[in-house]
């Protein structure tokens, strides 16, 4: 890929806010989780919320795709699918990473 300067700008804007996006509702996961109740936040619950998350930050969430925002939210889901089945079979139940190292 060879993005011209002003692809390569709105790429890494789209990273920036797509991460910014998958932190955020990391932590209401881990958050809801930590709670006394032991609240369990899906991801139906969180797609639900990116309406009033892009109309809330139009300039940044608002202009990207809504269909990438939800894959993102999916890719967070799985991560915490899996990170649960390894701590239902006993194994290192440590996040994996998303994107790779």
């Amino acid at each position: 890929m060879r993005p011209t300067v002003g692809q390569a700008i709105a790429l890494r804007g789209m990273l920036a806010d797509h991460c910014s996006l998958y932190n955020g509702a990391l932590q209401e996961r881990r958050d809801a989780y930590r709670h006394a109740s032991k609240t369990s936040v899906t991801y139906g619950q969180q797609s639900a919320q990116l309406k009033d998350i892009r109309a809330f930050d139009p300039e940044r969430q608002g202009r990207w795709s809504f269909s990438s925002q939800q894959a993102t939210l999916r890719r967070l889901d799985k991560a915490f699918a899996a990170f649960f089945r390894r701590a239902k079979a006993g194994g290192e139940a440590g996040l994996s990473p998303v994107f790779g190292a």
